[in-house]
Protein backbone atom coordinates (compact mmCIF):
# COMPACT_ATOMS: atom_id res chain seq x y z
CA UNK A 1 0.00 0.00 0.00
CA UNK A 2 1.13 3.57 -0.70
CA UNK A 3 0.85 5.77 2.39
CA UNK A 4 1.26 9.53 2.15
CA UNK A 5 2.20 12.15 4.73
CA UNK A 6 1.76 15.67 3.34
CA UNK A 7 2.98 18.86 4.97
CA UNK A 8 0.48 20.48 7.35
CA UNK A 9 -0.56 23.88 6.02
CA UNK A 10 -3.11 24.83 8.69
CA UNK A 11 -2.29 27.92 10.74
CA UNK A 12 0.66 27.23 13.05
CA UNK A 13 0.30 23.48 12.83
CA UNK A 14 3.73 22.05 13.65
CA UNK A 15 2.83 18.43 14.38
CA UNK A 16 3.26 15.53 11.96
CA UNK A 17 0.95 12.53 11.56
CA UNK A 18 3.70 9.89 11.64
CA UNK A 19 7.28 10.05 12.91
CA UNK A 20 10.25 8.19 11.42
CA UNK A 21 9.57 5.42 13.97
CA UNK A 22 6.14 4.79 12.43
CA UNK A 23 7.44 5.14 8.88
CA UNK A 24 10.08 2.50 9.62
CA UNK A 25 7.43 0.04 10.83
CA UNK A 26 5.44 0.48 7.62
CA UNK A 27 8.46 0.24 5.33
CA UNK A 28 9.58 -2.95 7.06
CA UNK A 29 6.27 -4.52 6.02
CA UNK A 30 6.89 -3.60 2.39
CA UNK A 31 4.71 -0.52 2.10
CA UNK A 32 5.79 2.64 0.30
CA UNK A 33 5.63 5.79 2.42
CA UNK A 34 5.62 9.13 0.63
CA UNK A 35 6.62 12.14 2.75
CA UNK A 36 6.39 15.67 1.41
CA UNK A 37 9.65 17.59 1.61
CA UNK A 38 10.00 19.56 4.86
CA UNK A 39 7.06 17.86 6.56
CA UNK A 40 8.84 17.09 9.82
CA UNK A 41 11.10 20.13 10.13
CA UNK A 42 8.80 22.03 12.50
CA UNK A 43 9.01 19.22 15.04
CA UNK A 44 12.66 18.29 14.59
CA UNK A 45 12.51 15.52 11.97
CA UNK A 46 14.59 16.14 8.85
CA UNK A 47 13.95 14.77 5.39
CA UNK A 48 17.05 12.64 5.88
CA UNK A 49 15.55 11.14 9.05
CA UNK A 50 12.63 9.92 6.97
CA UNK A 51 14.89 8.74 4.13
CA UNK A 52 16.98 6.75 6.59
CA UNK A 53 13.97 4.63 7.56
CA UNK A 54 12.86 3.99 3.99
CA UNK A 55 10.51 6.87 3.11
CA UNK A 56 10.46 8.49 -0.31
CA UNK A 57 10.67 12.28 -0.16
CA UNK A 58 8.47 13.99 -2.76
CA UNK A 59 8.42 17.68 -3.63
CA UNK A 60 4.77 18.28 -4.42
CA UNK A 61 1.80 17.97 -2.04
CA UNK A 62 -0.40 17.01 -5.00
CA UNK A 63 1.92 14.09 -5.75
CA UNK A 64 1.49 12.81 -2.19
CA UNK A 65 -2.30 12.81 -2.55
CA UNK A 66 -2.38 11.43 -6.09
CA UNK A 67 -0.03 8.52 -5.42
CA UNK A 68 -1.23 7.49 -1.95
CA UNK A 69 -3.92 4.97 -1.14
CA UNK A 70 -4.01 6.23 2.45
CA UNK A 71 -3.22 9.83 3.44
CA UNK A 72 -2.31 10.59 7.05
CA UNK A 73 -2.77 14.11 8.38
CA UNK A 74 -3.08 15.91 11.70
CA UNK A 75 -5.53 18.63 10.61
CA UNK A 76 -8.36 18.34 8.11
CA UNK A 77 -7.44 18.99 4.47
CA UNK A 78 -8.20 22.24 2.72
CA UNK A 79 -10.64 22.38 -0.19
CA UNK A 80 -7.71 22.42 -2.60
CA UNK A 81 -6.22 19.34 -0.98
CA UNK A 82 -9.61 17.60 -1.17
CA UNK A 83 -9.52 17.99 -4.95
CA UNK A 84 -6.29 15.96 -5.08
CA UNK A 85 -8.03 12.85 -3.75
CA UNK A 86 -9.06 10.28 -6.33
CA UNK A 87 -12.07 8.03 -5.87
CA UNK A 88 -11.50 5.19 -3.43
CA UNK A 89 -8.71 6.86 -1.45
CA UNK A 90 -8.68 6.94 2.37
CA UNK A 91 -7.97 9.83 4.75
CA UNK A 92 -7.01 9.63 8.43
CA UNK A 93 -7.05 13.03 10.18
CA UNK A 94 -8.76 15.19 12.75
CA UNK A 95 -12.13 16.27 11.42
CA UNK A 96 -13.40 18.02 14.55
CA UNK A 97 -16.88 19.45 14.26
CA UNK A 98 -15.84 22.77 15.75
CA UNK A 99 -13.06 23.32 13.22
CA UNK A 100 -13.75 21.55 9.94
CA UNK A 101 -15.90 23.45 7.48
CA UNK A 102 -18.91 21.60 6.13
CA UNK A 103 -17.62 22.24 2.62
CA UNK A 104 -14.58 20.06 3.30
CA UNK A 105 -16.65 17.00 4.15
CA UNK A 106 -18.97 17.72 1.24
CA UNK A 107 -15.99 17.91 -1.13
CA UNK A 108 -14.56 14.65 0.25
CA UNK A 109 -17.98 13.14 -0.26
CA UNK A 110 -17.99 14.24 -3.90
CA UNK A 111 -14.52 12.72 -4.37
CA UNK A 112 -15.81 9.38 -2.94
CA UNK A 113 -13.19 9.34 -0.19
CA UNK A 114 -13.28 7.18 2.94
CA UNK A 115 -12.61 9.60 5.82
CA UNK A 116 -11.77 8.52 9.36
CA UNK A 117 -11.67 11.17 12.10
CA UNK A 118 -9.36 10.65 15.06
CA UNK A 119 -11.85 12.28 17.42
CA UNK A 120 -14.64 9.78 16.63
CA UNK A 121 -12.66 6.53 16.85
CA UNK A 122 -13.92 4.86 20.01
CA UNK A 123 -13.33 1.49 21.68
CA UNK A 124 -16.18 -0.57 23.18
CA UNK A 125 -15.19 0.59 26.68
CA UNK A 126 -15.96 4.17 25.65
CA UNK A 127 -12.34 5.38 25.42
CA UNK A 128 -10.87 7.24 22.45
CA UNK A 129 -7.54 5.53 21.65
CA UNK A 130 -6.23 8.16 19.24
CA UNK A 131 -7.62 11.27 20.88
CA UNK A 132 -6.66 10.26 24.43
CA UNK A 133 -2.91 10.67 23.95
CA UNK A 134 -3.28 14.30 22.87
CA UNK A 135 -5.89 14.94 25.56
CA UNK A 136 -3.48 13.72 28.22
CA UNK A 137 -0.74 15.96 26.86
CA UNK A 138 -3.07 18.98 26.70
CA UNK A 139 -4.07 18.45 30.33
CA UNK A 140 -0.45 18.36 31.39
CA UNK A 141 0.28 21.64 29.58
CA UNK A 142 -2.51 23.66 31.19
CA UNK A 143 -0.84 24.56 34.52
CA UNK A 144 2.22 26.04 32.84
CA UNK A 145 -0.03 28.04 30.50
CA UNK A 146 -2.25 29.21 33.37
CA UNK A 147 0.65 30.16 35.63
CA UNK A 148 2.09 32.34 32.88
CA UNK A 149 -1.23 34.05 32.12
CA UNK A 150 -1.75 34.79 35.83
CA UNK A 151 1.44 36.86 35.91
CA UNK A 152 0.99 40.59 36.46
CA UNK A 153 3.25 41.52 33.56
CA UNK A 154 0.98 39.57 31.21
CA UNK A 155 -2.20 41.18 32.52
CA UNK A 156 -3.14 38.44 34.97
CA UNK A 157 -4.22 38.54 38.60
CA UNK A 158 -0.63 38.47 39.81
CA UNK A 159 -0.94 35.23 41.77
CA UNK A 160 0.80 31.86 41.81
CA UNK A 161 -0.98 28.57 41.43
CA UNK A 162 0.39 27.11 44.64
CA UNK A 163 0.42 30.11 46.93
CA UNK A 164 3.01 30.46 49.70
CA UNK A 165 2.85 29.94 53.49
CA UNK A 166 0.12 32.18 54.84
CA UNK A 167 -1.35 32.87 51.40
CA UNK A 168 -3.93 30.50 49.88
CA UNK A 169 -3.40 28.84 46.49
CA UNK A 170 -5.28 29.63 43.31
CA UNK A 171 -8.74 28.16 42.81
CA UNK A 172 -8.97 26.03 39.67
CA UNK A 173 -12.31 24.77 38.37
CA UNK A 174 -12.25 22.07 35.69
CA UNK A 175 -15.39 21.28 33.68
CA UNK A 176 -15.13 17.68 32.49
CA UNK A 177 -13.58 14.58 34.07
CA UNK A 178 -12.30 12.95 30.88
CA UNK A 179 -8.68 12.55 29.80
CA UNK A 180 -8.01 16.30 29.66
CA UNK A 181 -9.75 16.96 32.96
CA UNK A 182 -8.06 14.08 34.77
CA UNK A 183 -4.57 15.05 33.67
CA UNK A 184 -5.22 18.74 34.26
CA UNK A 185 -6.42 17.94 37.79
CA UNK A 186 -3.29 15.92 38.45
CA UNK A 187 -0.98 18.63 37.10
CA UNK A 188 -2.74 21.57 38.81
CA UNK A 189 -2.88 19.66 42.10
CA UNK A 190 0.84 18.87 41.85
CA UNK A 191 1.46 22.60 41.37
CA UNK A 192 -0.30 23.26 44.66
CA UNK A 193 -3.57 24.71 43.36
CA UNK A 194 -6.95 24.13 44.99
CA UNK A 195 -8.74 22.04 42.35
CA UNK A 196 -12.40 21.24 41.76
CA UNK A 197 -13.52 18.95 38.92
CA UNK A 198 -17.13 19.08 37.73
CA UNK A 199 -18.87 16.52 35.54
CA UNK A 200 -22.39 15.17 35.00
CA UNK A 201 -21.12 11.58 35.25
CA UNK A 202 -21.00 10.57 38.93
CA UNK A 203 -19.05 7.40 38.13
CA UNK A 204 -16.23 9.47 36.64
CA UNK A 205 -16.22 11.71 39.69
CA UNK A 206 -16.15 8.70 41.99
CA UNK A 207 -13.16 7.28 40.10
CA UNK A 208 -11.39 10.64 40.22
CA UNK A 209 -12.08 10.97 43.94
CA UNK A 210 -10.51 7.56 44.51
CA UNK A 211 -7.51 8.41 42.31
CA UNK A 212 -6.68 11.60 44.18
CA UNK A 213 -7.61 10.41 47.69
CA UNK A 214 -9.70 13.52 48.45
CA UNK A 215 -6.92 15.92 47.36
CA UNK A 216 -9.14 17.15 44.53
CA UNK A 217 -12.73 18.26 45.13
CA UNK A 218 -15.50 16.98 42.87
CA UNK A 219 -18.96 18.25 42.03
CA UNK A 220 -21.84 17.29 39.78
CA UNK A 221 -22.63 19.73 36.97
CA UNK A 222 -25.83 21.72 37.39
CA UNK A 223 -26.46 25.32 36.28
CA UNK A 224 -26.54 26.55 39.89
CA UNK A 225 -23.35 24.76 40.94
CA UNK A 226 -21.50 25.94 37.82
CA UNK A 227 -22.67 29.47 38.53
CA UNK A 228 -21.26 29.31 42.04
CA UNK A 229 -17.99 27.68 40.97
CA UNK A 230 -17.06 30.16 38.26
CA UNK A 231 -17.46 33.10 40.63
CA UNK A 232 -14.54 32.03 42.82
CA UNK A 233 -12.35 30.52 40.06
CA UNK A 234 -8.96 32.05 39.34
CA UNK A 235 -8.61 29.55 36.50
CA UNK A 236 -11.54 27.94 34.67
CA UNK A 237 -10.76 24.96 32.41
CA UNK A 238 -13.27 23.82 29.78
CA UNK A 239 -12.54 20.15 29.12
CA UNK A 240 -15.89 18.81 27.92
CA UNK A 241 -16.11 16.34 25.03
CA UNK A 242 -19.32 14.92 23.62
CA UNK A 243 -18.54 12.48 20.83
CA UNK A 244 -19.73 13.71 17.47
CA UNK A 245 -21.46 16.80 18.83
CA UNK A 246 -20.62 20.43 19.37
CA UNK A 247 -19.79 21.12 22.99
CA UNK A 248 -22.68 22.78 24.83
CA UNK A 249 -22.11 26.14 26.51
CA UNK A 250 -21.92 25.21 30.18
CA UNK A 251 -20.75 28.72 31.10
CA UNK A 252 -22.84 31.63 29.84
CA UNK A 253 -21.62 35.11 29.01
CA UNK A 254 -23.40 36.39 32.12
CA UNK A 255 -21.42 33.92 34.22
CA UNK A 256 -18.16 35.05 32.62
CA UNK A 257 -19.09 38.60 33.63
CA UNK A 258 -19.43 37.37 37.22
CA UNK A 259 -15.88 35.97 37.33
CA UNK A 260 -12.99 37.65 39.10
CA UNK A 261 -11.25 40.42 37.20
CA UNK A 262 -8.25 39.06 35.28
CA UNK A 263 -9.20 35.44 35.92
CA UNK A 264 -8.19 32.94 33.21
CA UNK A 265 -10.39 30.76 31.00
CA UNK A 266 -8.65 27.84 29.25
CA UNK A 267 -11.25 26.43 26.86
CA UNK A 268 -9.71 23.19 25.60
CA UNK A 269 -13.12 22.26 24.15
CA UNK A 270 -12.75 24.98 21.54
CA UNK A 271 -11.95 22.40 18.84
CA UNK A 272 -15.51 21.14 19.32
CA UNK A 273 -17.01 24.63 19.56
CA UNK A 274 -16.09 25.54 23.15
CA UNK A 275 -18.01 25.13 26.42
CA UNK A 276 -17.76 28.82 27.42
CA UNK A 277 -20.10 31.13 25.53
CA UNK A 278 -17.52 33.90 25.15
CA UNK A 279 -14.84 31.61 23.70
CA UNK A 280 -13.60 31.87 20.12
CA UNK A 281 -10.65 30.12 18.45
CA UNK A 282 -7.22 31.72 18.83
CA UNK A 283 -3.74 30.79 17.64
CA UNK A 284 -0.45 29.92 19.27
CA UNK A 285 1.06 33.25 18.18
CA UNK A 286 -1.96 35.22 19.45
CA UNK A 287 -3.39 32.80 22.01
CA UNK A 288 -5.47 35.11 24.21
CA UNK A 289 -8.09 37.81 24.23
CA UNK A 290 -9.87 39.61 27.05
CA UNK A 291 -13.65 39.61 27.35
CA UNK A 292 -15.47 41.17 30.32
CA UNK A 293 -12.14 41.50 32.10
CA UNK A 294 -11.41 37.76 31.83
CA UNK A 295 -8.42 36.38 29.92
CA UNK A 296 -9.44 33.70 27.40
CA UNK A 297 -7.01 31.12 26.00
CA UNK A 298 -8.73 29.15 23.22
CA UNK A 299 -6.11 27.47 21.01
CA UNK A 300 -7.59 24.46 19.15
CA UNK A 301 -4.23 22.80 18.43
CA UNK A 302 -2.80 23.46 21.88
CA UNK A 303 -0.33 20.55 21.79
CA UNK A 304 1.34 21.97 18.67
CA UNK A 305 3.36 24.13 21.07
CA UNK A 306 5.21 20.93 22.01
CA UNK A 307 5.16 19.58 18.48
CA UNK A 308 7.81 16.89 18.83
CA UNK A 309 6.25 15.27 21.90
CA UNK A 310 2.79 15.61 20.37
CA UNK A 311 3.93 14.01 17.12
CA UNK A 312 5.30 11.03 19.01
CA UNK A 313 1.98 10.77 20.85
CA UNK A 314 0.01 10.87 17.58
CA UNK A 315 2.35 8.31 16.02
CA UNK A 316 2.00 5.91 18.93
CA UNK A 317 -1.79 6.05 18.89
CA UNK A 318 -2.37 6.11 15.11
CA UNK A 319 0.27 3.59 13.98
CA UNK A 320 -1.48 0.40 15.23
CA UNK A 321 -4.57 1.29 13.17
CA UNK A 322 -2.54 2.28 10.12
CA UNK A 323 -0.74 -1.06 10.28
CA UNK A 324 -4.04 -2.92 10.33
CA UNK A 325 -5.39 -0.93 7.37
CA UNK A 326 -2.18 -1.44 5.41
CA UNK A 327 -2.29 -5.19 6.07
CA UNK A 328 -5.99 -5.81 5.54
CA UNK A 329 -7.12 -2.97 3.30
CA UNK A 330 -9.61 -0.38 4.45
CA UNK A 331 -12.72 -2.48 3.76
CA UNK A 332 -11.59 -5.48 5.79
CA UNK A 333 -10.19 -3.28 8.57
CA UNK A 334 -13.50 -1.44 8.91
CA UNK A 335 -15.38 -4.74 8.94
CA UNK A 336 -13.13 -6.16 11.64
CA UNK A 337 -12.58 -3.20 13.99
CA UNK A 338 -15.54 -1.33 15.46
CA UNK A 339 -13.18 1.42 16.62
CA UNK A 340 -12.46 2.36 13.01
CA UNK A 341 -16.12 1.98 12.12
CA UNK A 342 -17.07 4.49 14.80
CA UNK A 343 -14.40 6.87 13.56
CA UNK A 344 -15.67 6.89 9.99
CA UNK A 345 -17.33 10.03 8.63
CA UNK A 346 -17.47 8.85 5.00
CA UNK A 347 -17.26 5.43 3.36
CA UNK A 348 -16.41 5.73 -0.33
CA UNK A 349 -18.18 9.07 -0.27
CA UNK A 350 -21.26 7.77 1.49
CA UNK A 351 -22.04 9.50 4.77
CA UNK A 352 -21.80 7.22 7.81
CA UNK A 353 -22.21 10.09 10.25
CA UNK A 354 -24.87 12.73 10.79
CA UNK A 355 -23.23 15.60 8.95
CA UNK A 356 -26.00 17.96 10.01
CA UNK A 357 -24.16 18.05 13.36
CA UNK A 358 -21.61 20.33 11.75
Amino acid sequence: MNIGIPNEISVEERRVALTPVGVYALCQEGHEVLVEKGTGESCGFSDQDFRNVGAQIVFSPEEVYRRSDLVLKVQAPTLEECDWFDSGKTLFSTLGLGQTREEVLRRLQERKVTAVGYELAQLPDGTFPILTALSELAGMLLPQIASRLLQSNLGGRGITLGGVPGIPPANVVILGAGAVGLNAARAFSAAGAQVMVMDKNVSKLRSLDHTFSKQVSTSIVTPLLVDRAVRFADVLVGAVLIRGRRTPHLVSEAQVKSMKSKAVVLDVSIDQGGCVETSRPTTLSAPTFVKHGVIHYCVPNITACVARTASHAINNSVLPWVLQVSRLGIDEALARYTCLQKGTYLRNGESTFEMENL
